[in-house]
């Protein structure tokens, strides 16, 4: 009998509210170790509150969140960043005043058991841009130059888990191909993804499993290849 992956996360019955408004309705999910997992669903329909909810960002929340076997509902951003659980946001979050250089070395620590294998120069190979920029200010890059740097600076964390909210969103041809890219080598160094971007098939073709949310829950889910045939995903997803 094949031995089942470690999770890395484990999320059960997550609600979530701003406010007075319940945004995410008990929803459930887990990510083993060197899993990727595509979050699916329309704007609107929790996908980023729930990112949100697993990173300790809302307050207001209820359920259960492990990261490793260790409780963490209730724990701080930093709390989680530092069990190895790196963030992309959709806004980027480049720091417009520090060099490329700067932005990746400030958030450069080993990881879990010490872990080193994305140096700054491993950075720079995989992203040639960011080698060409690299005295270049953070708020002189062009927007898919800023998303190289997020994913990056978030590499040099050493996660066990990358989270990726709308990677692609808004960006050329050319840079949306390159981030796909990049996104296929992580896959290949065992780092976990959870990976939300517009473009499903993109997402589906690239992950093992795949989760749809509709107005806070959980509407499919199961292996990405079941999901990206079944019947009911278009309208899911508004198509």
């Amino acid at each position: 009998m094949q031995q089942s992956k470690e999770l890395i996360l484990e999320a059960s019955n997550i609600h979530a509210w701003y406010g007075s408004s319940h945004i995410l309705h008990g929803v459930s999910l887990s990510i083993a170790r060197g899993e990727t997992v595509g979050l699916l669903g329309r704007n609107g329909m929790g996908k980023s509150t729930l990112i949100r909810t697993l990173l300790g960002h809302v307050a207001h929340r209820s359920g259960e969140v492990r990261l490793f076997g260790e409780d963490v509902s209730k724990a701080k951003p930093h709390q989680v960043a530092r069990l190895g659980v790196a963030y992309v946001p959709e806004g980027r979050g480049v720091f417009p005043n520090l060099s490329v250089r700067e932005n990746l070395l400030m958030a450069a620590r080993p990881g879990r058991n010490g872990r080193r294998e994305w140096s700054l120069d491993r950075i720079l190979q995989t992203f040639p841009r960011l080698q060409e920029r690299i005295n270049h200010l953070g708020g002189e890059l062009s927007g898919g130059e800023q998303q190289m740097l997020a994913i990056g600076r978030a590499l040099m964390t050493h996660p066990d888990l990358i989270i990726l909210d709308e990677a692609t969103e808004g960006l050329a041809p050319l840079i949306v191909n390159e981030i796909w890219r990049v996104i296929a080598e992580i896959r290949t160094t065992g780092i976990a993804s959870l990976i939300v971007d517009r473009d499903f098939k993109k997402v589906l073709i690239r992950s093992d499993q795949a989760i749809v949310m509709v107005k806070g829950e959980v509407a499919l889910r199961g292996p990405a290849l079941e999901v990206s045939n079944d019947a009911a995903l278009t309208s899911y997803l508004g198509l």
